[in-house]
Order: C-alpha cells, then sequence, then structure tokens
C-alpha cells in the first residue's frame, strides 16, 4: 500500500487540476457569450447591405464583387476553405472538419486555402497539399478577411468547411457554398424600407460598381461570421473538453482523498495491533 505522505501530494496535484480546469471552463464561457455578441452585430450590418444590394442587383447571380470590366480568366477549380482553430486545444472537432472535407477533395478539382494552424498541421501530417494558409484572427472585431477574399475572386466557385455552434455540449461541422452563405443570410433580412434605384440616387461611378463594392462589403461578413460561428463551436468544445476533464479531475481527487484516508487508517490499524500484542506478550511474560 502506498504511503500517506505520497498519496496527500497526488491530492494536492489533483486539486490544481480541478481549479485550472474551472477557469478554464469559465474563459471558454465567457468567449462564447462575446462572440455571440458579436455576431448579432454583424448580423444587422450585413441585413443594411442586403436592402441596397438586393434593388441594385437586376439578376440572380453573385459575382464575388469582382470588376465586370476587367475580363480575368477564372480559375475553374473549385475553392475550399477549410476554417480550424489555431492550436489544437478545441477537442476533436477539427479531425471532423478535415475529414468532412477530405470526403469531396479532389486533388484535379479542387484548391485548398487553410484558415488556423491546426488545420494546416493535420493535413500536412494526412499528406494532403494546401495553396496557402492563413492564422485564425485572435481577435473577434474588425477581422480582416481581404486576402481570403481575394483568394475567392480568382476561381469560379468557392465553398467553406466550418464548425457550427449549435449548444455547449453540441457542435456539427458543415459545408456552404459561399454564394450560398451570402443569399441565405440576405434571405434572413427584412425587406427595404426605402425604395433604392438610379431613379432616386445617384451612383459613382456606376450602380454595378456600387453592386461589386457591396458583394465585396458582404462577403467579408459572412466570412468573418463563419469564422466567428467556427470560433464559437471551438469555444464550445474546449468547455465541453474542460468540463470533462474537470469531472475526472473531482472524481480522482475524490478516490485520492478516500485512499489516503485508507492509508492512515492502515496504519493506525497497525500500530494499535503492535501495541496490542505487545500487551498480550508483556501479560504472557508476566504470568510465567
Amino acid at each position: 500500500m502506498r504511503q500517506p505522505n505520497d498519496i496527500e501530494k497526488d491530492e494536492v496535484a489533483m486539486s490544481t487540476l480541478v481549479e485550472l480546469t474551472s477557469v478554464f471552463e469559465g474563459i471558454a464561457s465567457m468567449r462564447i457569450a462575446q462572440t455571440k455578441s458579436q455576431v448579432l452585430e454583424s448580423t444587422k450590418f450585413f441585413n443594411a447591405l442586403w436592402k441596397i444590394y438586393s434593388q441594385l442587383r437586376v439578376d440572380a447571380l453573385f459575382d464575388f464583387g469582382r470588376d465586370t470590366k476587367e475580363e480575368k480568366k477564372l480559375i475553374e477549380k473549385e475553392l475550399f476553405i477549410v476554417i480550424t482553430a489555431e492550436g489544437g486545444f478545441s477537442g476533436d472537432i477539427d479531425h471532423k472538419v478535415i475529414q468532412l472535407m477530405l470526403q469531396d477533395y479532389k486533388k484535379e478539382q479542387n484548391d485548398i486555402v487553410v484558415i488556423g494552424h491546426h488545420g494546416a498541421v493535420q493535413l500536412a501530417q494526412l499528406g494532403v497539399s494546401f495553396k496557402k494558409y492563413f492564422k485564425l484572427p485572435s481577435k473577434d472585431r474588425n477581422i480582416n478577411v481581404i486576402p481570403i477574399i481575394n483568394e475567392v475572386q480568382l476561381y469560379r466557385s468557392s465553398s467553406l468547411f466550418y464548425q457550427e455552434y449549435v449548444s455547449l455540449m453540441n457542435q456539427e461541422v458543415k459545408k456552404i457554398s459561399l454564394s450560398n452563405a451570402v443569399k441565405e443570410r440576405g434571405a434572413a433580412s427584412d425587406a427595404a424600407d426605402e425604395i433604392i434605384s438610379e431613379a432616386t440616387y445617384i451612383f459613382e461611378p456606376d450602380s454595378y460598381a456600387v453592386a461589386a463594392h457591396l458583394e465585396r462589403s458582404m462577403m467579408q461578413i459572412a466570412i468573418s461570421q463563419l469564422i466567428l460561428n467556427s470560433k464559437l463551436a471551438q469555444y464550445a468544445s474546449r468547455f465541453k473538453a474542460m468540463s470533462a476533464s474537470h469531472q475526472r479531475a473531482d472524481e480522482s481527487k475524490s478516490d485520492l482523498h478516500l485512499e489516503f484516508n485508507r492509508a492512515r487508517r492502515a496504519i493506525k490499524d497497525a500500530r494499535l495491533k503492535e501495541i496490542i500484542n505487545g500487551i498480550k506478550k508483556s501479560k504472557a511474560g508476566a504470568g510465567a
């Protein structure tokens, strides 16, 4: 049986782990609340842009904010954008995103852009090459996605693989076409309060240039929201992992405390037995 002093040291170490996991739970919960607030704010701004854009665009074609006056040959491949965590402290959800992407990936038909270092590492370990890697933004406001949009505009079509926040204990991985991501958010917005057209407004240099600028702005918001949604899922996955770790550590601490008490009791019982045996021997010696 282990000595009580050794068990006590392990119990102290486990108590520290219980406190740490509790702190990480709290941090993840706080970041979830902050990110949710930012998603709501960006949704309001997107809705305002969509009301203008939906009245300017005369057709259903989404041009990804390309300059219609410049005829650039587009890459016929479909661009896959994979959003993962920056570090490996996010549970198994990054692995699920990568596996979802690989189900559709064909080297001859797709190029990959990775957001988040953890995803880049996983793809490298699997021997899958990617075109570019961007760091996952550390802040939740004013996310710069222009370099990503510049890549999107080179391709005929683009799809994003991301993590969807459902609840603290439930996160899903999804794929969405970038044009559909913009249109879905537009469909969820309310109708415009006023008529916006060339008859009521002057557009410089022309309405097509303004529509292209709005497309770029809405793409920035849509991609930023998907990044924020992925970060929400990562925080929730982290919270879930820390919650499970906290529970296991707390259970281990209780087991160690019980083992410590048993070890102390065993030592006391052994000493008491020695005393009783000594008394018996003394009495036997005196009787002889």
